[in-house]
């Protein structure tokens, strides 16, 4: 099968289409055939020598856990799914899942149906990003009706989705971005955006319950004092850095780090919102899977609206 490896860490240009042997799904497991995978900052980070590199070990490897296709074959003990069911999933994160490929071999509760109503382009751009949102709201902050949600970088992948997903649940979402992105947001659903360009969002945001943070550095301590007392910040870009966790304990607030994890359950539940028209996911590019090393270039510019995707089939 045709996949993307790189040989060394490095910029974009490591990455290129390579044959590499078609993996066999071992008991519990499934062989996806790839339609569409997805792309987010961890694959350039990763691509470089950073992000889930040290996870991956060194090169070759091949990048990618955001996937959407059919299910081709399936191992020993597999009641979920079976062949010719359209799947979607971020199979082994923070594992290598080598999703920049035709085919993928993972545990097969790692997946849940496609949304009915998408692409297998667009159920491509949501896994990784979508969990992302999904277990740092629902999960760990336990976000109810009424509250207040601050998230940062909101039109972007993550972001945008958050909005959405906070929104949801019930709570008066609140989202920093560029100006141009504004009226993107409102069309989201947030309810009061602030141009961080402009604007020092600790100046005229209050009173929040939570905060997700997409944005790291100093951003997280000036979060910090947004936050009502017991209100929560959740840091997911690099953690809680230097001075954090001891600013929100100053202040009377709680903070957290966060990673996210496979989740075909959860993934399942976001399916049907999708399809009651609550979560929609906003696509910035489509590449063929040989663009990859373009994808990144894109994605590292840092003014994406939504999500990139690579095509596999079609």
């Amino acid at each position: 099968m045709k996949a993307i490896t790189q040989q060394a860490v490095g910029g974009p240009e490591v990455l290129v289409v390579s044959e590499v042997d078609r993996p066999t799904p071992l008991p519990t497991e499934v062989l996806v055939r790839v339609h569409a995978a997805g792309v987010n900052p961890v694959d350039w980070k990763t691509r470089a020598g950073g992000g889930m590199a040290g996870v991956l070990g060194e090169p070759p490897f091949t990048l990618g856990w955001d996937v959407s296709g059919v299910v081709e074959e399936v191992g020993f003990g597999v009641t979920t799914v079976k062949p010719g069911d359209e799947v979607y999933g971020m199979p082994w994160f923070p594992r290598a899942a080598s999703a920049y490929a035709e085919y993928v071999t993972a545990p097969s509760r790692q997946f849940a149906l496609k949304p009915t109503t998408l692409t297998h382009v667009e159920a491509a751009a949501l896994p990784l990003a979508v969990l992302t949102a999904w277990q740092a709201l629902v999960d760990t902050a336990h976000v109810e009706a009424g509250q207040r949600v601050l998230v940062h970088a909101a039109a972007g992948g993550v972001g945008h989705l958050a909005v959405q997903i906070a929104k949801a649940k019930g709570a008066h979402v609140i989202g920093t971005s560029s100006a141009e992105k504004h009226g993107f947001l409102r069309s989201i659903g947030a309810d009061e955006v602030v141009d961080y360009r402009t604007t020092r969002f600790e100046d005229v945001v209050s009173d929040v319950d939570v905060v997700i943070d997409l944005v790291g550095g100093d951003n997280a301590i000036r979060s910090v004092k947004t936050l009502k007392p017991g209100g929560l910040l959740v840091a997911i870009p690099s953690g809680l850095q230097d001075g954090v966790a001891e600013a929100a304990v100053k202040a009377g607030v709680r903070s957290t780090p966060f990673l996210v994890e496979p989740d075909g359950a959860a993934l399942a539940e976001i399916a049907a919102l999708v399809d009651a028209g609550k979560i929609r996911v906003e696509i910035e590019a489509v590449l063929p899977l040989a663009d990859a090393g373009k994808a990144h270039e894109l994605g590292e510019a840092g003014r994406s609206t939504g999500k990139i995707v690579l095509s596999v089939v079609g």
